[in-house]
């Protein structure tokens, strides 16, 4: 009798609230290894779990090399991207199926599957729409696997078997490989429907195999899926999938983050200490940004308070507050310390570009243009009445909807980590109350201290 190890995935993710230090990490990787040791016996393993593993952190060897023996993953998680990916399905490097399912909450998706003679087949599915159809022989070529599988049975067998059930009784079930009409199958038992084939008559190349079935009530559900009786031929996975399920988004997570927060610092330092600006040409987009960031970089006001809120987002603690429960920490960009114990970062990051994307870099070019006005001579009030108005508004506008995200983020961490976590947090709650005074100092500045750049400015304007 076939036997079936099917066993549940602990996400092993290290920037949890659970509170889990290195060494219980390192103790659930053992058990798992474990569960995949003892699984080996069976003909097959199925894996479960929620998250999928290019967003779960494990540490060596990796819970892909664990899960390595098992013929599929089933999880969720990233289900369809909100529509974007309808299908998220690929194959680990190390043969293992990876295949996300969509939602029930919202989309009502489902998923089942079967075995063949030991041949995985399965069916993703919406709730509510019959009749249910699941081809389990011959396989589709797309998820077959000669480490997993024995294939060479599909060219043994007799019969096309397809699984097919409704809410009333099946009443044909009609076979057809490459548009040809090969029959009825014939109702064996339960769902079970087949019709003898020759296999070998579709040794070469590969093949389209359609099931259409219809149930008393009149519904239809038409099926089909490539096959291929070749051991040499192979079909790819779609490739935006396998990015997204095989891709380590934990480190590009890293490196996008530390990317840009080296080209911000670089851009400011570089404008920092150049020499003077000769503005050239006509003053288009590129120079007037290049003069703008030039007075940014040269005020110390400014230069030092957008240089400390970069370094801060790198180095400093976010907040202080309750991480999990009764367990006070500080969360960096690179990790939570907690308890005496530091889980390492993957989230934090991606939570670090977004707030560079969304209020750092933007609040830097805010400061940027502000100070531009301010070197044309205007200040806050006449800038608005210069009839420029389509221009200008628009710029204040972004301004203020990125600000109120930044208080919806401070919002967010009370909710999340509690009072003390927002009154001690420099990087939302410091920062929000901060922005305004910066502001305001840029539209207030004396006109005196931004005379040279203005009689640099106006000067290459009228030449």
């Amino acid at each position: 009798m076939m036997m079936f190890a099917l066993f549940s995935l602990i996400r092993c993710i290290q920037h949890s609230k659970s509170g889990e230090c290195r060494e219980l990490l390192q103790k659930r990787m053992q058990e798992l290894s474990l569960l995949a040791k003892e699984s080996s016996r069976s003909n097959h393993s199925i894996w479960f779990g929620h998250y999928t593993t290019s967003t779960i952190l494990s540490p060596s060897p990796g819970i892909r090399s664990i899960m390595s023996s098992a013929t599929a993953y089933l999880c969720g998680h990233l289900h369809t991207l909100g529509g974007l990916m309808p299908v998220l399905h690929t194959r680990h490097f190390q043969g293992t199926l990876e295949l996300e399912v969509g939602d029930w909450k919202h989309n009502r998706r489902y998923r089942i599957f079967a075995f063949d003679h030991d041949l995985f087949s399965f069916a993703d599915l919406i709730f509510g729409e019959w009749p249910v159809v699941l081809i389990t022989n011959p396989k589709s070529l797309l998820y077959s696997c000669a480490k997993h599988e024995p294939l060479e049975r599909v060219l043994h067998s007799t019969h096309i078997r397809v699984l097919a059930f409704s809410l009333s009784s099946i009443t044909s079930v009609t076979v057809k490989i490459d548009g040809v009409h090969l029959g009825q199958a014939i109702h064996l038992s339960g769902p079970i429907f087949t019709l003898r084939w020759n296999p070998r008559d579709y040794n070469n190349r590969t093949h389209n195999i359609e099931v259409i079935v219809q149930d008393s009530d009149g519904r239809r559900k038409s099926v089909h899926h490539i096959f291929s009786l070749q051991e040499d031929i192979h079909l790819r996975f779609d490739p935006l999938a396998s990015f997204i399920l095989l891709t380590d988004h934990c480190m590009v997570a890293r490196v996008l983050f530390v990317m840009t927060v080296l080209i911000q610092l670089s851009i400011l330092i570089t404008f920092r200490y150049q020499g003077c600006l000769e503005l050239k040409g006509s003053p288009g987009f590129i120079n007037l940004t290049s003069f703008s960031l030039h007075v940014l970089s040269k005020i110390n006001i400014f230069y030092y308070s957008v240089l400390l809120l970069t370094l801060y987002t790198v180095l400093g603690p976010w907040f202080i507050g309750e991480i999990t429960k009764g367990k006070i920490g500080c969360c960096f960009s690179f990790g939570i310390f907690v308890d005496g114990h530091f889980l390492q970062g993957s989230v934090t990051f991606m939570v670090g570009i977004l707030q560079l994307a969304f209020f750092n870099i933007p609040l830097m070019a805010y400061l940027c243009w502000s100070l531009l006005q301010r070197c044309f001579g205007h200040n806050f009030r006449s800038h608005l009445r210069q009839g420029k108005r389509l221009k200008i508004i628009p710029v204040h506008l972004l301004m203020l909807l990125l600000y109120l995200w930044q208080i919806y983020s401070c919002y967010f961490l009370h909710m999340t980590f509690g009072t003390l976590a927002f009154f001690f947090s420099p990087l939302r709650t410091w920062l929000t109350l901060l922005t305004p005074v910066l502001i305001h100092c840029v539209w207030t500045r004396n006109s005196d201290k931004l005379g040279t750049f203005t009689v640099q400015l106006k000067s290459h304007l009228s030449s």
